[in-house]
């Protein structure tokens, strides 16, 4: 029913690129290939070429790099006309904007990438764009609002029999049902997501599905030695394809099962590893997430409570400002957990997407104009702040 897996963001003279190709030599062919797409003066070519770059950089948490890069592939679109790689550069784009916890720009830039995708007539950057903004929604909370597109989007892969894509809508729609706590549901799809990886030859999806797979055999079974297993078996794949934003995630997990078995002094020192993993790329929520998890490792360690309230407090406002209302409920509970009287309300119902000047100012230096009525931005290269 399922081919083997493909990388579409490797394009041009990259289409021989596996999508299982370590990170390292997607950047180094792709850079070669740039250079030499922009000596020739091929400018779509230099596009596809930098949009492999970009995606390389972005997964390697190389924030900045990974900033500039999408950018400067979205202009050589530009100016060879080609709209589809223009749809491609704005999801590299949006992708790495909701990596960086700038989910309203993240919105922006996928809807548009959306647009373009069907104007240029290339049904996978539509696709993608769409996922991306599924994906953003769905981090955000609002399952109400992405949850049907998740489905849709589902049932348009098993259609084409498109493996990679099969996996990720599975994998969205069970971390939808284990937040809301459908374990038995959630376990189901993160296992057929790793199935249809193995076979379909997609590493990276099947150590995401293998990550989810470990968080629900440690919160539904209490077996925390499966569940290591598990991400130790993720964690292979993720090291020998250098994903740094997939291992950083791995680590949190793995503080998680920890602290679930009460083993407080192990969780503590995965959260510290993945903390220190996440600010080095630049992502707040994992970072956010890690501060959670060891705030309340340190509190069970003998922390005094007055500091772990001031740390709970702190976060709630640092998810409150990225968005994230499931990980707003979280600081909840674990206040009520450690018997910490909240200072700070229920988070709100999200707002609607902020698709304005301030949106538009989120992007940073040199900012890429994109086909509607867009002011110009501060020159403020938020994307170096690592």
């Amino acid at each position: 029913m399922y081919g083997k897996a493909f990388a579409p963001e490797y394009q041009g003279a990259l289409t021989t690129l596996s999508v299982n190709s370590s990170l390292v030599d997607v950047l180094a062919a792709g850079t070669e290939q740039l250079r030499a797409a922009e000596r020739a003066g091929a400018r779509s070519e230099a596009a596809r070429s930098g949009l492999a770059v970009a995606e390389a950089h972005r997964r390697l948490g190389q924030v900045g790099e990974a900033d500039l890069a999408w950018k400067a592939s979205y202009r050589a679109a530009r100016e060879a006309k080609d709209t589809a790689a223009m749809a491609w550069a704005l999801w590299s784009g949006g992708t790495l904007a909701r990596q960086r916890g700038a989910l309203p720009l993240a919105w922006r830039l996928l809807g548009l990438a959306a647009e373009l995708g069907e104007r240029g007539g290339d049904v996978v950057v539509r696709g993608y764009s769409l996922a991306g903004m599924a994906e953003t929604g769905r981090i955000q909370g609002d399952y109400a609002a992405v949850g049907a597109l998740h489905e849709q989007l589902l049932a348009e892969a098993r259609k084409r029999g498109e493996a990679r894509h099969t996996v990720w809508a599975l994998e969205g729609i069970a971390q939808m049902h284990r937040n809301t706590g459908s374990y038995d549901t959630a376990y189901a799809m993160f296992e057929e997501a790793a199935e249809i990886a193995g076979r379909a030859d997609d590493r990276r999806g099947r150590a995401w599905a293998l990550r989810g797979l470990a968080d629900i055999v440690s919160v539904r079974d209490g077996d925390a030695d499966r569940a290591l297993g598990l991400l130790a078996e993720a964690e292979v794949t993720c090291r020998e394809m250098n994903l740094s934003s997939a291992l950083a995630y791995n680590h949190k997990m793995r503080g998680n099962v920890l602290y679930r078995a009460g083993r407080y002094a192990q969780a503590r020192d995965l959260y510290e590893q993945a903390l220190a993993e996440f600010r080095a790329m630049g992502e707040p929520r994992g970072e956010a997430l890690s501060r959670l998890g060891l705030a309340k490792s340190l509190a069970r360690l003998g922390r005094p409570l007055h500091e772990t309230a001031a740390e709970l407090a702190d976060l709630a406002q640092v998810l409150d400002r990225i968005g994230l209302r499931h990980a707003h409920r979280m600081v909840s509970r674990a206040q009520t957990e450690l018997g910490i009287t909240p200072t700070t309300p229920e988070a709100p119902e999200a707002p609607e997407p902020d698709t304005g000047p301030r949106a538009s100012a989120e992007a940073g230096a040199d900012a890429v104009p994109v086909p509607v009525p867009m002011p110009m931005p501060d020159r403020a290269d938020v994307g170096s702040r690592r």
